[in-house]
């Protein structure tokens, strides 16, 4: 099924009983969202020491989505990052980040995403391209996306998810640090994946 015909489940359920499952219409999916940073995950992996995988994310972001259920082609995203907020589990590491080796996040302290065409794949499949703009350079980026459903929250926020792919070369941006090995190859790899989990509240 496709975004505005997949189900649906009512956050009110009975204890032990199958939530219900209806599939919305176009219109109640159609309209602004709101990204709820306390439920999504920006996250990236990089390749380090050509041996295992590094994993960070940002945990200070912002953005929003316009749906648009009857063409999807007109939907939007927009995100903007902190990236002061980088955290990949180690304080050296984030601070080495943060420095002029990398993001200069003194000079540039945030990145953006501003997206610039959506187009439907089939299923629950869809793509996003943008321009991604990091140390102010701005390069396009396209996203691959699920979405995973719609559903109204205890609180009755009506919500919509998605899961979201996509690599990038680092170098492309400005960002060429690095450090060879002894053994052969670089301490940190060109290419860089990121993984988005998004949950999004529609506007009142």
């Amino acid at each position: 099924m496709g975004i505005f015909g997949r189900k649906t489940t009512d956050s009110v359920e009975t204890a032990g009983a199958a939530p219900a499952a209806v599939s919305p219409d176009l219109a109640a999916l159609t309209g602004d969202y709101t990204i709820d940073p306390a439920h999504s995950t920006l996250g990236f992996v990089a390749r380090h020491a050509m041996v295992t995988n590094v994993k960070g994310k940002f945990l200070d972001f912002s953005g929003s989505l316009h749906l648009d259920g009857s063409d999807p082609a007109k939907s939007t995203a927009s995100i903007d990052v902190t990236m002061e907020s980088i955290d990949t589990g180690s304080a050296d590491r984030d601070g080495h980040l943060k420095s002029a080796d990398f993001f200069k996040t003194e000079e540039f302290p945030t990145m953006t995403f501003r997206s610039t065409e959506a187009q439907a794949l089939g299923g629950d499949d869809y793509r996003i391209t943008g321009d991604l703009t990091i140390l102010g350079v701005t390069k396009p980026l396209t996203i691959d996306l699920e979405f995973n459903g719609a559903a109204k929250d205890p609180f009755g926020n009506e919500r919509v998810g998605f899961e979201g792919k996509a690599e990038i070369l680092r170098s492309e941006w400005g960002l060429t640090w690095n450090a060879a090995l002894e053994t052969g190859g670089v301490l940190v790899s060109d290419k860089i994946k990121l993984n988005f989990d998004i949950s999004a509240i529609k506007s009142a």
